[in-house]
């Protein structure tokens, strides 16, 4: 029976029909009807497709729809993983960690998961409360999980919530297993073919807290450098600290407690859990406006530094006071920063490996690599996105003549030391940047200091970030795969004015150089993203989210040689401006 008249293409049409016509709430069914009437573009949107997994695992906005976050496309998704993992682990006992943040229905999303799993024969362990996402990655891997689930949608806006996944190791599930998964959940056409617990009383579901709590803050704190001079002079660093109304606040102050750190100031309004965001609509680290809240604490308190977690607290934001103003660091200088207090601490105790490795995505500052080898180790570049540092570590654990991974970050202030997790933890990159503010303090600089005195050592190096945002209808996708598509089809022989020498296309895993029509494989998984390298030694990444409909751009730019920091950081902006400007322009013809 057709259900509708809009003249639906018939992917859409299907999918509304079996909405309407299967046992979906009544709520649910009202809301269809009512936007079949009032705004039939919606429908197109939320029924067009199915939700994808991407960088990120699933994410989208929350509403009716497939191609929605709700209670149904959450216990689809989860039905088809429980088929997964049912079959890869056929004789095993299967056990899941289920965590989940401070969001609108993210707390509803997880019950609804663990009751699927648990209707499935699996264990569930939950959360009892909010926690951060690399706690979820820590306690899969404590509980000796199969999977974890983590309801989140990281940084983004409040409409916001999705689904990420990670397997027995702790890391994100990359192929085959997510494709795989995929195809598992597109088998599930019909209600009926969900299983699910009567209630959260089932006894395959079990909600945890303490324990994990426990021996996560004593895995992140056995990670100090340097521990005596942190308990001794750790209440000499003053820092104020915002969880951006999220997960952080849960346990950034016991961590900071135990790395010595006492004089926290809060942005108390801030640090009140509220899937709203009230006083940051896009709660996220990168932005300046997301920290106004914080910086204007740190100024009145005069801190040394502001440190601030996004809504899962996966991610680290930093702001220094220096020389009497306020700096904001990127997620590449504070990379930066870690990397260098790092090795420099192993190598003066004697404890840096032999065969250390440290491992940045292709769109973080090559000022990583070039530190990493400062110190003869080796640093890797992986696809952006955490769960290819993850696999990293995995790989060479399973390797016996393998690297030993010490560290890894990514432009998006995301970071890890050690591997006790397998995703970027906000909570262990807090206390670090702390402990390197403090060793700084002690000598009588900051960070900023630290950050300058890598520039004369190294080179100044600049990266900038810029997103060509689309619609998130059917339409803004396809004009976003139109823009990639072009770039991969007739690149531009030049960018601002500089020749390009060479071309990464990772969806064909070839580097071509241009001036010698030479090819060569690229080691990596394939995936839709461009890198152009510049003659004067600037590159440029361009790759589509995916999980949101955008485009984003990033620019390298270094100069080897300067007088002054502050005449190369404003003719280093000047033409990254103008390379970004420039591809923004190609991606939207």
């Amino acid at each position: 029976m057709r259900h509708t008249e809009a003249p639906f293409d018939p992917i859409t049409q299907a999918n509304v029909n079996r909405w309407l016509g299967e046992a979906y709430d009544a709520e649910t069914k009202a809301t269809i009807r009512r936007l079949l009437s009032e705004n039939p573009q919606e429908i197109i949107d939320a029924f067009y497709t199915n939700l994808t997994f991407g960088t990120g695992g699933l994410r989208g906005i929350m509403g009716v729809g497939t191609n929605r976050i709700n209670l149904y496309t959450v216990r689809a998704t989860t039905q088809g993983l429980a088929h997964y993992l049912k079959q890869e682990y056929r004789d095993d006992p299967k056990a899941v960690f289920i965590g989940y943040d401070s969001r609108h229905f993210s707390r509803q999303f997880a019950e609804e998961t663990a009751k699927v799993f648990a209707g499935n024969g699996i264990k569930a362990y939950v959360c009892k409360n909010i926690r951060p996402t690399p706690y979820v990655s820590f306690g899969c891997r404590f509980k000796q999980c199969q999977a974890a689930v983590m309801i989140t949608a990281s940084h983004n806006p409040p409409e916001y919530n999705g689904y990420k996944v990670y397997w027995d190791d702790g890391g994100q599930v990359l192929p085959p297993h997510d494709r795989a998964i995929i195809a598992q959940v597109n088998k599930i056409t019909e209600l009926s073919m969900i299983h699910q617990a009567a209630c959260l009383d089932d006894p395959l579901i079990e909600f945890v807290e303490e324990e994990i709590d426990q021996a996560y803050l004593q895995a992140i704190s056995s990670l100090q450098l340097y521990p005596d001079e942190n308990q001794t002079e750790g209440k000499d660093l003053k820092m104020v600290y915002t969880s951006m109304h999220g997960t952080g606040i849960t346990l950034m102050p016991q961590a900071l407690k135990l790395w010595g750190f006492s004089q926290v100031h809060y942005v108390e309004n801030q640090n009140v859990p509220d899937g709203n965001f009230p006083t940051a609509h896009s709660p996220n680290p990168e932005e300046r406006a997301a920290l106004s809240l914080g910086i204007q604490r740190l100024e009145r308190e005069k801190a040394d530094l502001l440190i601030a977690t996004d809504p899962d607290a996966d991610r680290l934001g930093v702001a220094v006071y220096h020389q009497g103003q306020v700096e904001i660091l990127t997620g590449n200088q504070v990379a930066c920063i870690c990397l260098e207090h790092i090795c420099e601490a192993l190598t003066q105790q004697n404890r840096l490996p032999e065969r250390a490795a440290f491992v940045k995505t292709i769109v973080t500052t090559e000022l990583f690599k070039s530190i990493a080898e400062s110190f003869h180790k080796t640093c890797f570049s992986v696809l952006p996105g955490f769960k290819y540092i993850a696999e990293l570590i995995r790989e060479w654990e399973h390797n016996p003549k393998g690297y030993a991974y010490v560290f890894g970050g990514e432009e998006s202030c995301g970071y890890l030391l050690g591997t006790y997790a397998r995703d970027k933890d906000a909570i262990l990159a807090g206390a670090l940047i702390c402990e390197a503010a403090l060793h700084a303090k002690r000598k009588n600089k900051t960070l900023v200091d630290l950050l300058h005195a890598l520039y004369r050592k190294h080179g100044f190096y600049m990266e900038k970030l810029a997103t060509v945002q689309f619609k998130d209808t059917k339409s803004g996708r396809e004009q976003m795969a139109r823009g990639m598509f072009r770039l991969q089809s007739s690149p531009p022989p030049n960018i601002a004015g500089i020749e390009v020498i060479a071309i990464e296309d990772f969806s064909l895993s070839l580097k071509t150089f241009l001036k010698t029509g030479l090819t060569e494989s690229i080691p990596l998984p394939k995936s839709s993203v461009l890198l152009f390298w510049l003659a004067d030694g600037s590159k440029v990444i361009i790759r589509p989210s995916g999980t949101e409909p955008k485009i984003k751009i990033y620019c390298g730019i270094k100069n080897k040689y300067f007088e002054n920091i502050k005449d190369s950081q404003a003719a280093c902006s000047q033409l990254a401006e103008r390379i970004l400007t420039q591809i923004h322009a190609l991606c939207m013809l």
